[in-house]
């Protein structure tokens, strides 16, 4: 099998251009499913103290063989939108948590590509993924929180066109020697972007739309995260495989391209107790079995990978982990791909 990772341009790859590197391929592969877990564990309420300890359970996590840990990117706190996020920065905490985990993958759930300027994005991302051995996977967004983007100056109406521009940018800055980019975003020539990923490219998962159409995910994304539909009833996985579908049938090359989903879950002790959505269908109460079921439909359905998120559990998180690792993960284990690349620093 061919191993080298092709130059990116505009448009995304499809496997097996990123056989080599050791994040991408611990989630994925073609028909399989594995499983990540959403940081935080718990919600902010108001205090720092909420977050204390979850680094040694992320530990457990990675000891425990799951395929990745995603964090989420919320510059600013709006209590209108009801969800403070993950409170830390994304691109910081990975790199904290890089230095504490030795296998699983690391994933932005998602990086708001909008906002920021795509060579600080290519610079910090760059950064963790040679840092952490090869273990970034980088989940992208156009972002949804209206707060945001007057705080940065710019206009939320124009997200998804800017999003594009990044994604194109992001994409040059990782080719090599120097580089002469001209872009609505920024222009230079004859410099070189610095440092280049551990494996050569970082992947790039677009979330739900981001603003473009299902043709222009096909060809610029290197895989997609969608919301799940419903989870309580095997209709949601049907129309979730109908989408995958769709969009499958549009990517240029063919190839295979991940698709991923989550779910926000409160696991209950029972293992018997029956998929219930709470909240309006944005949590699912069930036990195990249920979401072994669930899990195993979304797999038919096409998903690659499923990242739970156990903010709103009422058990213990610890408790809620050593359940998923003992008796959920042995059903969806990770891939065994490339060792993580050397990261001696």
């Amino acid at each position: 099998m061919d191993t080298t990772l092709p130059l990116h341009g505009a448009t995304g790859a499809s496997y097996p251009a990123f056989s080599a590197h050791p994040g991408y391929r611990r989630m994925f592969a073609p028909g399989r499913l594995t499983l990540g877990i959403f940081l935080p564990l718990r919600f902010y309420e108001g205090s720092m103290a909420t977050l204390a300890g979850q680094s040694e359970l992320v530990r457990q996590i990675d000891r425990h063989e799951f395929a990745a840990v995603w964090v989420r990117d919320v510059p600013l706190y709006s209590p209108s939108f009801g969800d403070a996020g993950q409170v830390f920065d994304p691109f910081t905490y990975l790199a904290f948590l890089a230095a504490h985990t030795k296998k699983i993958a690391l994933a932005t759930g998602s990086a708001i590509f909008s906002l920021r300027h795509p060579i600080d994005l290519a610079k910090a991302a760059s950064t963790i993924d040679q840092l952490s051995g090869g273990r970034l996977v980088l989940g992208v967004a156009s972002g949804d929180r209206p707060v945001e983007f007057p705080a940065y100056g710019l206009e939320h109406g124009e997200r998804a066109a800017r999003f594009a521009e990044a994604v194109s940018y992001f994409r040059q800055l990782m080719r090599p020697g120097h580089l002469e980019i001209d872009s609505p975003l920024g222009r230079f020539n004859r410099a070189e972007f610095l440092p280049k990923p551990a494996a050569g490219a970082i992947p790039l998962i677009v979330t739900s739309s981001s603003g473009q159409s299902l043709p222009w995910i096909a060809e610029h994304a290197d895989g997609w995260l969608t919301y799940p539909d419903a989870t309580h009833t095997s209709e949601g996985p049907q129309r979730l495989a109908g989408k995958i579908s769709a969009w499958r049938s549009l990517i240029p090359d063919g190839g295979f391209r991940p698709h991923m989903t989550n779910e926000w879950l409160d696991l209950s002790d029972d293992p018997d107790h029956p998929r219930t959505p709470l909240r309006g269908g944005f949590v699912l109460r069930t036990g195990r079995k249920g979401l072994i079921a669930l899990l195993e439909e979304w797999r038919t359905a096409g998903v690659n990978h499923a990242a739970l998120g156990i903010q709103f559990s009422q058990r213990p998180a610890a408790e809620v982990i050593q359940e998923l690792a003992e008796d959920v993960l042995p059903h969806f284990p990770s891939h065994e791909g490339p060792a993580t690349l050397p990261a001696d620093w």
